[in-house]
């Protein structure tokens, strides 16, 4: 059985900086791609960064490549998302997803984890 697990949202000022986890179990070989998504309320999903786990390349959304990193460590099983000089467009709902490829097609979803920029 497939899960995932986010946690490290929360409420922060603008300009802080916050380090989200992915932990994972249960993926098949086929699973390589571990992605992480954010819906902002009223807002349709979408992707922000992916990891390739066979090779550990890396793909971000336009506006995440200068401020968030993803990350891996294959010993805990876990995704790391770091997301710097945060802005109140970037409160969201983050959500960790894995899948086959970076297309972001996930097929398998974590509950999600809420991140609030304000002041």
């Amino acid at each position: 059985q497939v899960q995932l697990v986010e946690s490290g949202g929360g409420l922060v000022q603008p300009g802080s900086s916050l380090l989200l986890s992915c932990a994972y179990t249960g993926l098949t070989l086929d699973d390589n791609a571990i992605s992480w998504f954010r819906q902002a309320p009223g807002k349709e999903r979408e992707g922000v960064s992916c990891l390739s786990t066979n090779d550990g390349d890396a793909v971000y959304s336009d506006f995440a490549k200068d401020r968030f990193t993803i990350a891996r460590d294959g010993a805990k099983n876990t995704v790391y998302l770091q997301l710097n000089a945060l802005a109140p467009e970037d409160t969201a709902v983050y959500y960790c997803a894995a899948g086959q490829l970076c297309d972001w097609d996930s097929r398998y979803w974590g509950q999600g984890t809420q991140v609030t920029v304000s002041s």
